[in-house]
């Protein structure tokens, strides 16, 4: 897989992960599953969706691919 999430980009998806989690944990719903989709996404550096959009944060920070 090609990193395509750049540094501020993995930053936000981590904090908004841990909260999506933390919010579904508090009110005890299945909302906590999906925050482990930007955490997923964040610790590998690489999202799907970008390409299809033709989206590339990780070029932007001048990181070696």
């Amino acid at each position: 897989m090609e990193k395509n999430i750049g540094r501020t980009d993995q930053i936000i998806r981590s904090t908004l992960g841990i909260l999506i989690i933390m919010l579904g944990t508090m009110e005890g719903s299945w909302l906590g599953i999906i925050g482990l989709i930007p955490l997923l996404t964040a610790f590998t550096n690489h999202c799907p969706l970008y390409p299809v959009f033709g989206i590339d944060t990780f070029g932007d920070c001048g990181g070696d691919k």
